[in-house]
């Protein structure tokens, strides 16, 4: 029936105008260029330093199938769920915000036949593109230091972009809430806590009770598992809770951001 009812309301056509119109705005010039490729680099430059640099003092980890395996393999799934974290969020943030407050973007495109939910899945679209890269390259250097197989990158590719789709559902559901640039100081802080506190640089297991409840209700912490579970070739059952949670918020992000974009925009 709900699918029934977004495909009445959703053309394909007017979706991949939205995309197109974002994909016509790369040729503005160097600058959106040179922000795409700080956002791979920076998760790469994490890796070296952290799970090879830090590593060699580290040493190994037990993974949850009891094999033990060098810091790197543990903390690289982290780095790239991370990746596609922060390539759907600065897509679906910052620019979403400027679009829809400052250069009015989405109202000239309201303007047309696009509905809000359009705008919502074509921006969204968008993001996952860019999030599709930096999944794609990251995996690539995984792959060329031996921390993952080909065939279980294959699998991971898929799972990395659903992170990516999660957090840039929400992500545009959070930028519809936002007052001013200042607002998004609270995004950046968010943003950093998950990326310290979500099993990226170690075990869980190894935090306090309490503090382990908090963190495996964090959808990072469901991101970095479910790469993880991927890339080290463990996969279960398990892993179906994971994706499950990312869907569901997926779903509840896209329906605030098609809400909140209709009041703001259709008024």
């Amino acid at each position: 029936m709900v699918s029934a009812v977004l495909a009445a309301r959703v053309s394909p056509a007017r979706v991949g105008a939205v995309v197109g119109r974002n994909v016509g705005a790369l040729r503005s010039g160097p600058a959106y260029w040179l922000v795409l490729a700080s956002g791979f680099f920076e998760p790469v430059l994490y890796l070296l330093s952290i799970g090879v640099g830090v590593g060699a003092l580290v040493g190994e980890l037990r993974l949850a199938d009891g094999r033990v395996v060098e810091y790197a393999v543990f903390v690289a799934p982290a780095m790239l769920a991370v990746s596609a974290m922060s390539g759907a969020l600065s897509e679906t943030t910052f620019n979403f915000f400027f679009k829809m407050k400052y250069a009015k973007t989405f109202e000239a495109i309201l303007a047309t036949p696009v509905r809000p939910l359009e705008v919502a899945l074509g921006e969204l679209a968008w993001a996952m593109t860019r999030s599709a890269v930096y999944t794609g390259a990251f995996l690539v250097v995984m792959v060329a230091m031996g921390l993952t197989r080909v065939g279980w990158a294959l699998a991971v590719f898929p799972a990395a972009l659903l992170v990516g789709l999660a957090f840039g559902a929400v992500g545009m559901a959070v930028s519809t809430l936002m007052r001013g640039w200042q607002d998004f100081d609270l995004v950046t802080t968010g943003q950093f806590a998950l990326f310290l506190f979500s099993g990226t640089f170690s075990p869980v297991g190894d935090y306090p009770p309490v503090l382990r409840v908090v963190v495996e209700a964090t959808p990072l912490f469901h991101s970095v598992e479910l790469v993880r579970g991927l890339a080290a070739g463990l996969p279960g059952w398990g892993l179906l809770g994971h994706a499950g949670y990312l869907l569901a918020m997926t779903a509840a992000g896209l329906w605030v951001a098609a809400r909140r974009l209709e009041r703001a925009l259709c008024r």
